[in-house]
């Protein structure tokens, strides 16, 4: 049986990249630090998927699992050894800590004198984490490993657009491993990246030129995604279904898709009825009540999410390049300013920069945008203005 390779147990490891490997005939082994994870999927050799459809759910079993440790390097050598394709999903900031692990099986597969590429899908939520991770790795090769790491293995940048957030307790309280997705379940891949045959994986949508998805994804669903969140907690909702129900926050999210739609339709040329019937699906798909998305997981970590290269800025400045107002991404951005969960220490640290060196230190510190920046003028009224009256008739 062909066999794949997944760096990262966790629900979009699970719930979304293993469900497509099992879907297309693949034995997988799943690589991870928590043990308990680990033990059961050994244990079990299967977990549940409930896919969400309207008031209940539907149960996909994915069957043929393994689990690896993944403190244990000689371990995940040799599960790199075997892989015939692979994939990470770990988180960004843990993207660091698996750098030499994965060397180490770039290293066993070029003493075994492996010939045949590995592709491997990097699921994580930043712009171009293909090269970032790449650098990551090298760093732990000599030069002959290196030349075999670019010749022989192939990091493949995705979009992720299948909603899988944490597990709805009664959920989990059944299954350690249950995972509970959305049934939207495509995966767009930069074609371009792969190296020999591009490997038969269903639903894998193979595309170039790819950026576009890249940014779709990060300026369009993460960034509306992020905006619900913000918007929905300073009017104290705990799930995001409940927020985009608020017709006040919907109207929100829906301008400020509107000004994405625009900005990518002038940088790209894709029509503007296919990005709005995108940014409807969006807000649709973020109704779903099964999911129990909560507002603090979308929210959490301001850090990243409000920083220049990322959802909110990232996409201001492609407006800026094109001359498209912004205001209903800056005033989600101003929302995001005053995020700051107990136990999110990444968002309590940006709310309390602004509040002990002002708003103009955090914008650019933490955003990249300086106090001459048209966008800082409208990010400080929308702060003051949230500040004081909340978000009803934010925008007039």
């Amino acid at each position: 049986m062909k066999k794949a390779l997944m760096y990262g147990a966790g629900n979009i490891g699970r719930g979304f990249i293993g469900q497509l490997f099992h879907m297309s005939g693949y034995e997988i082994s799943f690589i991870d630090v928590n043990m308990a994870v680990i033990d059961k999927l050994n244990a079990d050799g299967q977990y549940p998927v409930y896919i969400t459809e309207g008031d209940t759910y539907r149960e996909y079993l994915v069957t043929g699992v393994h689990g690896v440790n993944g403190r244990d390097n000689e371990a995940i050598a040799e599960a790199m050894a075997d892989a015939d394709v692979m994939a990470t999903a770990v988180g960004v900031n843990i993207l660091k800590f698996i750098a030499a692990p994965f060397a180490a099986g770039v290293r066993r597969r070029m003493e075994k004198g492996i010939e045949a590429p590995l592709n491997v899908i990097i699921c994580e939520n930043m712009i171009e984490a293909d090269h970032y991770f790449a650098g990551l790795v090298k760093e732990n090769l000599n030069a002959a490993e290196a030349e075999y790491f670019d010749t022989h293995i192939a990091l493949v940048e995705p979009s992720i657009g299948r909603m899988v957030p944490a597990t709805p307790k009664e959920i989990a309280e059944k299954n350690l491993l249950a995972v509970c997705v959305e049934p939207y379940c495509e995966l767009p891949v930069d074609k371009s990246s792969f190296k020999g045959e591009i490997p038969s994986i269903q639903n894998m949508v193979p595309f170039a030129p790819f950026d576009f998805f890249i940014r779709r994804k990060l300026f369009m669903h993460n960034m509306s995604h992020a905006l619900t969140a913000y918007f929905g907690a300073l009017r104290g909702y705990t799930y995001i279904w409940e927020a985009i129900l608020d017709p006040e926050i919907k109207e929100l999210a829906a301008k400020a898709l509107l000004e994405a739609s625009r900005a990518l339709h002038l940088e790209y040329g894709v029509p503007m009825d296919e990005l709005e019937a995108f940014s409807a699906n969006l807000l649709e798909r973020f109704e779903n009540k099964l999911l129990g998305d909560t507002i603090e997981r979308v929210g959490r970590d301001t850090k990243r999410k409000l920083s220049e290269n990322d959802r909110f800025v990232g996409v201001v400045r492609l407006c800026e390049k094109h001359g498209v107002e912004s205001t209903h991404i800056l005033a989600g951005l101003a929302a995001g300013l005053h995020f700051a969960p107990a136990g999110d220490d990444s968002s309590c640290e940006v709310a309390e920069d602004v509040r002990k060196n002002g708003l103009s230190h955090t914008l650019a510190t933490y955003c990249g945008i300086a106090a001459d920046n048209a966008a800082f003028e409208k990010i400080s009224a929308f702060y003051a203005k949230i500040e004081k009256e909340g978000i009803s008739n934010l925008i007039s």
